[in-house]
């Protein structure tokens, strides 16, 4: 089964904040940067189970580790129901939480 895959308003906020970010130190990182999330998110479509539970009181409340160089990202999301994912927000593995 294929899920549809949705961004939240403030997820794409955050793509964009850290395309951004990269894009002052390297445009070819930034780049790659953006295509490792895109394409981890992609796998959400058919295995939305993958990502960690944030907790046992919601199952449907996931993280999604994505490596990049030598830390990466944490992306949280929701599946909504049988047939949809939701993308909530994405941040740096760096960065203290989801903003």
């Amino acid at each position: 089964m294929t899920y549809r895959l949705r961004y939240s308003d403030h997820a794409l906020e955050d793509i964009d904040r850290l395309y951004d970010y990269l894009l002052v130190h390297d445009r070819e990182i930034a780049r790659r940067a953006y295509e490792a999330i895109i394409k981890a998110a992609e796998i959400l479509r058919e295995f939305p189970f993958t990502g960690r539970k944030l907790s046992n009181e919601d199952s449907l409340l996931r993280e999604l580790l994505v490596p990049f160089g030598s830390s990466g990202y944490v992306m949280l999301f929701e599946i909504e129901d049988s047939q949809t994912v939701t993308i909530l927000a994405i941040r740096h593995q760096r960065e203290d939480d989801y903003h």
